[in-house]
């Protein structure tokens, strides 16, 4: 059984959404880490959402700037400096120190999240990758039915890494109390720092996973 947990929350913001997961948190006095996409933040009203995340202490990261091909399958030189960094420069100084970055991959770990170019621009640039453990598929109908995986991943995992999204668990903050209340049951930490097995770039020292996540 897990004994900690790390919520992310991932490409948003989403207005209409993500007001309401941040009213949740702020209720049950949850942190979390919330990587957004860059081009939602020339909305003025995703802007000011991630603003909010940001004032009221979650953690802001990186996750792109358009969430298309991953950076495994496309990341030449010129497309990676325009997905990161210009994401990065968005996010100004929302970014957290450590410069957090996470990879689009469809929910799923290997080669294809990342090209060797797309590896070397955050290592020089002191990036922080931070990957998941916990993909309980929220964005598949019915989506309710993420629950019940989330929850079978504490069973397997010391420190889940959860991944949900804002646009679609700010539709059923029901469930999410679910989950939220199992896990206080259960004893489980909340906490904003990740297991070190889902980062696999810290501030720009690479660890010895990183080569199974690099395209070749």
């Amino acid at each position: 059984m897990a004994t900690r947990l790390s919520y992310t929350f991932d490409n948003g913001p989403w207005p209409g959404t993500t007001e309401r997961l941040l009213d949740f948190l702020g209720d049950r006095n949850i942190k979390a880490t919330f990587f957004v996409v860059g081009e939602r933040l020339k909305d003025p009203e995703s802007r000011k959402l991630t603003e909010r995340a940001w004032a009221e202490g979650h953690w802001i990261g990186n996750h792109t700037l358009t969430h298309t091909t991953p950076l495994g399958r496309d990341g030449g030189k010129e497309r990676v400096e325009r997905e990161i960094g210009e994401t990065e420069q968005l996010l100004g100084s929302m970014a957290h120190p450590r410069k957090f970055f996470r990879p689009n991959g469809s929910g799923s770990l290997g080669k294809h999240i990342l090209s060797p170019e797309a590896r070397d621009y955050l290592v020089t640039n002191k990036y922080t990758m931070v990957t998941w453990n916990s993909v309980p598929q929220d964005w598949i109908e019915p989506h309710s039915h993420w629950l019940s995986r989330a929850k079978d991943d504490l069973k397997k995992l010391d420190w889940p890494v959860l991944v949900l999204h804002d646009k679609f668990i700010g539709e059923m903050l029901d469930t999410l109390a679910q989950f939220h209340d199992h896990l206080l049951e259960h004893g489980v930490e909340i906490t904003q720092e990740f297991d070190p097995a889902c980062v696999p770039i810290d501030r720009g020292v690479s660890h010895p996973g990183l080569v199974e996540l690099t395209s070749s």
